[in-house]
C-alpha cells in the first residue's frame, strides 16, 4: 500500500466522483483509476460501486475509511514533524534525572529555560543510575541529572547545587517541635528508609562512629510512599532538601552538629556534540 493510494481513496470518498477527486489531487483520472485499482488489488476486493451518479463505497471501503483516514492523518502529521524538526521550530531535549533527585529545583529551572527558548520540548526520564549512563553514552538523553560520582574524562561534569538532607515527620510527631535533631534522637526513631539514597551509607557510618544505630521500620525506593508514610507519624525520613514538598502537615528538621549533604551536577557524554540549547538548559539548571 503506497501513501499516494490513501490519499486518492480518500478524495474519491470526499467528491465521490473520479474525475473531480483526480481534479482536486493534480492528477490525471487515468492515473486516480490505476491507484485505485491496485489498492483494491492489494486488498481483496473492490472499494467504490460506480454508477451514473458518481460512486459510492462498498462495504469493504466503509470498514477501511476509518482506519486509511488515521493512517493519512498520521502522515500529515509526522511530515509536519520533520518540517518543524529540521526548521528548528522544534528542539527535543531529554533529560534523565537519577531516582533521588527532587522535583522542585529541576522544575522550575527547566520551567524557566522554556520561558526564554519556547522552542524547546522536554522529556524527563527518571532511570537507575546504570541505565542513565548508558542512555547518555547511546545518545538516548542529552543531560543527567545525578549526584552519582563520574569519571571527568567520559562525562563534562557541571555543578549545579549542593543540598543538605533533613529529616522530615508529621507535623504530630514528637520530634516536630525540635530546632534540630540530634543523632541520638535519630537513633531513637522509626525510620522510614531508602535504599537507593547516595547517602545512606555515609549516614550510618557517621551513627555509628558516635555510637548509634539507626533502625528502619520501613524501607521503600519511592519518596512519594516515604512520604506518604511520614504523614500519617510512621516514623521519620531522611531526604535532600529539593525532595522535600510544601505541605502544611510535614515538618522538615536539620540534623544537629553535622552536615549530611550531597553535590548535585548535570553531565554530557564528552563524545556527543553538544547543542546550544543544551548548554543553555545547563546554565539555567546551575543558575537557581
Amino acid at each position: 500500500m503506497e501513501m499516494n493510494q490513501v490519499r486518492y481513496f480518500l478524495a474519491v470518498c470526499e467528491h465521490r466522483n473520479f474525475t473531480h477527486a483526480a481534479n482536486a489531487s493534480n492528477v490525471s483520472q487515468p492515473s486516480l483509476t490505476v491507484a485505485i485499482k491496485k489498492l483494491e488489488e492489494e486488498l481483496g476486493g473492490a472499494l467504490f460501486l460506480r454508477d451514473r451518479a458518481g460512486c459510492r463505497l462498498t462495504p469493504l471501503g466503509k470498514l477501511l475509511r476509518p482506519r486509511l483516514e488515521k493512517v493519512h492523518g498520521e502522515m500529515r502529521e509526522a511530515k509536519a514533524d520533520a518540517i518543524r524538526h529540521t526548521n528548528l521550530e522544534r528542539v527535543p531535549i531529554g533529560i534523565a534525572l537519577g531516582e533521588t533527585i527532587g522535583h522542585s529545583r529541576i522544575a522550575e529551572a527547566v520551567e524557566r529555560f522554556r520561558a526564554r527558548v519556547p522552542q524547546a520540548e522536554i522529556e524527563l526520564i527518571v532511570a537507575q543510575p546504570d541505565a542513565l549512563l548508558a542512555g547518555l553514552r547511546e545518545g538516548e538523553f542529552d543531560v543527567v541529572i545525578t549526584a552519582q560520582d563520574v569519571s571527568p574524562e567520559l562525562y563534562r561534569i557541571d555543578h549545579i547545587y549542593r543540598e543538605s538532607y533533613r529529616v522530615v515527620v508529621a507535623k504530630g510527631h514528637a520530634l516536630a517541635n525540635n530546632d534540630a535533631v540530634t543523632l541520638e534522637a535519630l537513633a531513637a526513631t522509626r525510620l522510614l528508609d531508602r535504599p537507593n539514597c547516595e547517602m545512606r551509607d555515609a549516614l550510618h557510618g557517621i551513627c555509628a562512629d558516635h555510637g548509634h544505630r539507626l533502625y528502619a521500620a520501613y524501607r521503600s525506593n519511592r519518596v512519594d510512599w516515604l512520604l506518604a508514610l511520614a504523614r500519617q507519624g510512621s516514623g521519620a525520613v531522611v531526604l535532600p532538601q529539593t525532595a522535600i514538598p510544601k505541605d502544611p502537615d510535614l515538618v522538615s528538621l536539620p540534623i544537629e552538629h553535622i552536615e549530611v549533604a550531597r553535590d548535585v551536577s548535570a553531565l554530557r557524554y564528552r563524545q556527543q556534540a553538544s547543542r546550544p540549547e543544551t548548554n543553555a538548559l545547563i546554565r539555567e539548571l546551575s543558575s537557581g
